[in-house]
Order: C-alpha cells, then structure tokens, then sequence
C-alpha cells in the first residue's frame, strides 16, 4: 500500500464512486438517450462533462502540470472539504492549522466532526516548524499552510515548507490562492518528489473570475483520483467550464491586473507607512496588506462612513489592532489615501 493510501479513511478505500451517464460513454454519438436529458435542445439541455476534460488540458498548460494532476472544485473550499473527508476519520483524526489563517480549514473540519490542532506563527509570521512537528502524531492527517498567508499576506519560508514535507505524518495542503502574484514561489515543481503534497489555487484573485467559484486542487494522480471518486458527479456546471475557458485566453490581461495590482501595494504601503496613527505596514506577496494602527476600531467605521470597506482582523491572533485593506483600483486607493489623511 502506498504511502498515501495509507492515509486514507478505510471506508473511503473501499468506496464505489458513483458513476454517472457521461462518466461511462466515452465515445462519440449522434443520439444521447442514456442519462434522463430533456432531448430539446437549448444549450443546456446536456449534463456537462464531470471531470471537465477540455478545462484541465488549458490549466495544464498553464500551469505547466499533468492534466492528471488537477482536481477542480467549486471553489477551492469544496477541495479543502474533500481532502478532510478522504483523509480523516471523524472523532479520530485531527487536522493541523497554524493561525492567523483562512478560515475555512477549521469550518470544513467541524462539519466534518474531525478535531483542530492550532500552531501558532511566530512573530514574524514564519512557521513554527519544531512546534507543528512536537504536536502531530499518527493521527494527524492533514496540515493546512496558506502561502502567501491570509490574512498576513507573506510567504512561508521554502526550507521550512520542505522540512514538513520530509517530516510531517500526513498530506502536507499548501494554499497557494494569492500565488499568482509572485509566482516564482510556488511549489507545485515539488509535486513529483513529495506525494503526500498537495497545492491548491484559485481563478478568484489574479484572474478575476471570483463569481464562477473555481478552485484548483494540483497533487498526484492517485489523490486526484481520490477527490473525483468523493465530489459530486457534476460538481462542475458547463457556465462555469465556458466561461472559465474563455478568461483562460486573456493570460497577458491577467499578468497586467498583476503587475498593476503590484504597483498600487507599494504605492499604498507607502502612503499609509506616513500616517500617524498607523504603526506597521507588514510587507506582503499578495494583492492585500496587513496594517497594525493605533485606533483599528475607529478607522474601521470612519472608512466605512465614507463608503469604504475593509477588513477589521483585530480579533485574529497576532493581528491584533489590524485591519486587512485590499489592493483596489487606482482611483480607489487614490480615494482611500484621501480619507485615511483625512482621518490624522
């Protein structure tokens, strides 16, 4: 048995996936009287196709993978579900997570019934690589890494991802959401010399297709195979694959939302580092920044009197008195420079 399969709930093992109509004709045909359609044609009159084919061989390319190696989800959450589902026995197993992080990872757990293990960062919002390895165990199937973080916006330092790569027990889940905007970084190369690895990115942030909710999961075929055997038949609806395919097309309009995005963090970062109320403007490798102020709850609301929204994550540990403020366009950070002097 291999190492992964090894991880691998017992009753999951022995799942029969549920195999629909256009799972079992692979051909080509003339007449489609097999899975129940309304036969009048519409342009959505057809299920689409459940393991989105023509997708992954455009992503493929992209992102320089096998086709074999992607799972697509709605989302990158429904693969966070999923790999908790695949993986860990509820009441048994535990997750790890090392907060501040997204969110998600704990929800999708506790649905699941499945315990959280929580390690913190340090200080600097680095891995507590000796911390993690001390609290995992046999039990310990899955650590969830956001790299750049949300909602610190760093990157995680590579040694450190590859040492628990070496030594953590279970599936090491590198959230790669914010990647796009320093790409050089991530670490689906690794893919094929650590099986228990698995990357996950997003069309959400760089590419501007938040709406259509799709996430990517890239590993090894045999975890591939795993998450496809446990989602929903058509989890995937044929929109979503159009439209996904047609944004696909436009790369050099993603590269320039990137690189303009980039400029705008700077620009912002330099500004409010002049503020006197503001106390740190951590350094980030997403389209956000972390902001460490005086009165967080009062600029908070000042900048929503004015119709601005951000993110108060004050609450969450080591972000305390931080709001997250998203990269936006030029002449919305010109109005949110505005109103934070304003505020002095």
């Amino acid at each position: 048995m291999s190492e992964v399969l090894k991880l691998v709930r017992e009753n999951i093992q022995k799942l029969t996936p549920y195999s629909s109509a256009r799972h079992e004709f692979k051909g080509n045909a003339d007449v489609f009287l097999d899975a129940n359609e309304n036969p009048f044609e519409t342009g959505l009159n057809r299920y689409p196709d459940p393991l989105q084919n023509t997708l992954k061989i455009k992503l493929s390319g992209i992102k320089k993978t096998d086709p074999s190696t992607l799972f697509l989800g709605n989302g990158s959450d429904e693969a966070i579900d999923l790999l908790i589902r695949v993986f860990c026995e509820p009441k048994e197993d535990h997750i790890m997570i090392v907060p501040p992080t997204y969110g998600m990872y704990k929800v999708c757990a506790d649905i699941s019934d499945v315990d959280v293990r929580q390690v913190k960062l340090l200080t600097d919002f680095q891995l507590d690589v000796d911390g993690i390895l001390k609290e995992s165990d046999q039990h310990s199937k899955i650590l969830f890494i956001c790299s750049p973080n949300n909602p610190t916006g760093n990157l995680m330092a590579k040694e450190d991802l590859e040492r628990l790569l070496q030594d953590f027990p279970g599936i090491l889940v590198i959230d790669e959401a914010y990647i796009d905007f320093c790409p050089d970084s991530s670490m689906v190369s690794k893919l094929s010399e650590y099986p228990k690895l698995v990357v996950l990115q997003t069309l959400s942030k760089a590419w501007g297709m938040a709406a259509i909710r799709l996430g990517i999961a890239i590993a090894s075929p045999e975890i591939i195979t795993l998450l496809n055997a446990v989602k929903p038949p058509y989890n995937i609806n044929k929109l979503t694959q159009q439209q996904a395919l047609s944004f696909l097309d436009k790369e050099d309009e993603m590269q320039d939302f990137v690189r303009r995005s980039v400029e705008q963090r700077v620009k912002l970062s330099r500004e409010m580092s002049g503020l006197n109320y503001v106390l740190i403007v951590y350094p980030s490798d997403a389209n956000f920044l972390l902001v460490k102020m005086k009165d967080p709850s009062f600029i908070f609301h000042s900048l929503i009197d004015q119709g601005i929204v951000v993110r108060d994550r004050s609450r969450q540990p080591l972000c305390e008195g931080c709001l997250r403020i998203t990269v936006g366009t030029d002449k919305e950070n010109d109005f949110l420079i505005e109103t934070l002097k304003s505020l002095q």
